[in-house]
C-alpha cells in the first residue's frame, strides 16, 4: 500500500488494521519527509507518553518526546533512510522524558514512497530490549570481573571437555607448558603433557565422569623448564557453554608447602650438627634392613663407634672446637663408606653404621680403615696437638636373633670391648 505524508491518519488502514499493529508487539510508526509523525502505534503512544493519543502525536517530531542530546548518529540514520532511502537496522538508545529512563530498540527504518516512487516519509519498527541488553550488559560485566579474577588468582583454572580437550585454560596454566594460551585451547592433554602423564590424569578424570563427584588431591607435573612442581588439584564435573559435559580444574601450586614438608622431614631424620642419620631414624631404616636381610637371607652388620675422651676435648677446648671434631669424623667415614651404608649419629659423641650385605670380616676391615683415617685426621690448624681417636664394636646378624636389637646390643658389647683394651681399637663380637 503507499501512501503520502499529508493523508489523514485514517488512510493508514482501517479498524481492524490498527487493531494489528496495536497488538503486534513492537513499536510501529510513520513520519513524514520532515520527520513529523504521521502514525503511531498503541506501544508507541505509551512509550511517548503514558495515555497520549494519536492526534496529540500526528505532526509532531520524535524530538518533541524524547531527548536524543548530541545524537548525531540518530539523525545521520534519519537523513540516510529519508534522504538516500536506505533500509537502516541498528540499536538505538533513547532517553524518555516522561520516566527519565533510558531504554534500547532494535530498529528498522525504511523509506516511505508515493505512488511515484518519491520519498515521502519514513516508516520504523523498533522491538525493545532493554532487558536484553541489560542482561547482556550484566553478562559483560560479570565475565570482565571473572575473567580479572581467574587471570590474576594465584592458581592454574582450568576447563576440560569429555573428549580430553581443553576449552578453557587461565594464563597461569598457559605458562607451566611455556606456551601461548592460544596454544592450549582445543588441544589434547596427551599433546601437552608426556603420555603417561596424561593418561594418569585422565584415568583420575573418568572417575570423575563417571561418579560425578569432585576429586581432590596432589599431582605433580615437570613444568617448561624442566622442574617438578607439586600442585593441590581439585577437579569438579560440569558443563561448557554448549551444555556438553566438562571437568573444571582449579589447581594451586604447593611446590614451596611440599618442599618445606621434606626439609622438616628431612630435619626430623637428620642430625643438624653432622648431617648424617639421627638416632630414631637409624633404628627405623635399620628395622627395615633386618627384615630384608632375614627374607633373602643377605649378611647385615653394625659398627658402634665411641670417639675417646671427648669429654676431656670439650673441657680443654671448647665445644666450638668438639663441633669441628664431631662433623671432621662424619666426614672420615664418609670418604670410606657406601652409599648404600647407614651412618648415624646416636649420641653426644656416638655413632653406628649399618652394612648392608656385609659379613662381620668385612664390617671389621671398614672400622679399621675408619679408625686409622681418623687417628691420622688432625681437624683444628691451630690446635696441631689436638689427637683425635675412636673405638669400634662390630658384629652381624646371627640366625638366633630375635630382632635388631639384639645384634644392636652385641655391637655395643664390641664396643666397650674395645675401650677396656685401652681405647683406639676394633673389637669383633659374633653369637650370643
Amino acid at each position: 500500500m503507499t501512501t503520502s505524508a499529508s493523508d489523514p491518519p485514517q488512510a493508514m488502514g482501517d479498524t481492524a488494521y490498527r487493531t494489528l499493529l496495536d497488538e503486534v508487539g513492537a513499536f510501529v510508526y510513520a513520519t513524514d519527509i520532515r520527520g513529523n509523525f504521521t502514525f503511531a502505534n498503541k506501544l508507541v503512544l505509551e512509550l511517548l507518553r503514558p495515555g497520549l493519543r494519536l492526534e496529540e502525536v500526528i505532526g509532531k517530531s520524535f524530538t518533541d518526546f524524547v531527548a536524543i542530546g548530541e545524537d548525531d548518529t540518530l539523525r545521520e540514520t534519519d537523513r540516510r533512510v529519508l534522504e538516500q532511502g536506505e533500509t537502516i537496522e541498528r540499536v538505538e538508545a533513547n532517553l524518555i522524558h516522561a520516566t527519565g529512563e533510558t531504554r534500547y530498540y532494535w530498529s528498522t527504518k525504511k523509506p516511505l514512497r508515493d505512488a511515484g516512487g518519491a520519498i515521502v516519509g519514513m516508516i520504523g519498527i523498533s522491538h525493545d530490549i532493554t532487558e536484553k541488553r541489560r542482561l547482556e550488559d550484566q553478562l559483560i560485566r560479570q565475565k570482565n570481573l571473572l575473567d580479572t579474577v581467574l587471570e590474576n588468582l594465584d592458581a592454574l583454572v582450568y576447563m576440560k571437555s569429555a573428549d580430553r580437550r581443553f576449552v578453557y585454560a587461565n594464563r597461569q596454566f598457559a605458562s607451566v607448558f611455556g606456551l601461548p594460551l592460544e596454544n592450549i585451547l582445543g588441544r589434547l592433554d596427551s599433546e601437552l603433557m608426556p603420555k603417561d602423564v596424561a593418561d594418569g590424569f585422565w584415568a583420575i578424570d573418568q572417575q570423575i565422569l563417571a561418579s560425578g563427584q569432585r576429586y581432590a588431591g596432589e599431582q605433580s607435573l615437570v613444568d617448561a623448564q624442566g622442574r617438578t612442581r607439586h600442585y593441590w588439584s581439585v577437579v569438579v564435573p560440569g558443563t561448557d557453554a554448549e551444555g556438553h559435559t566438562a571437568l573444571i580444574g582449579l589447581v594451586t601450586d604447593i611446590t614451596a608447602l611440599h618442599e618445606l614438608q621434606e626439609e622438616l622431614q628431612q630435619q626430623a631424620r637428620t642430625d643438624s650438627l653432622t648431617g648424617c642419620a639421627n638416632r630414631r631414624h637409624f633404628f627405623e631404616l635399620a628395622g627395615i634392613e633386618f627384615t630384608r636381610s632375614r627374607r633373602y637371607g643377605a649378611p647385615l652388620s653394625m659398627i658402634a663407634i665411641d670417639i675417646d675422651h671427648f669429654k676431656q676435648i670439650n673441657d680443654r677446648y671448647g665445644h666450638p672446637i668438639g663441633d669441628v671434631v664431631l662433623q671432621d669424623f662424619v666426614g672420615c667415614c664418609r670418604g670410606i663408606l657406601r652409599e648404600m651404608d647407614i651412618l648415624a649419629r646416636t649420641g653426644g659423641e656416638e655413632f653406628c653404621i649399618l652394612l648392608p650385605d656385609t659379613n662381620l670380616e668385612a664390617a671389621g676391615e671398614i672400622a679399621e680403615r675408619i679408625r686409622a683415617m681418623t687417628e691420622a685426621c688432625h681437624p683444628i690448624e691451630e690446635y696441631p696437638s689436638l689427637q683425635i681417636s675412636a673405638s669400634f664394636g662390630a658384629s652381624t646378624l646371627e640366625s638366633t636373633d630375635a630382632d635388631f636389637q639384639t645384634m644392636f646390643a652385641r655391637a655395643d658389647r664390641a664396643l666397650y670391648q674395645a675401650k677396656d683394651r685401652g681405647r683406639n681399637c676394633t673389637a669383633l663380637l659374633s653369637g650370643s
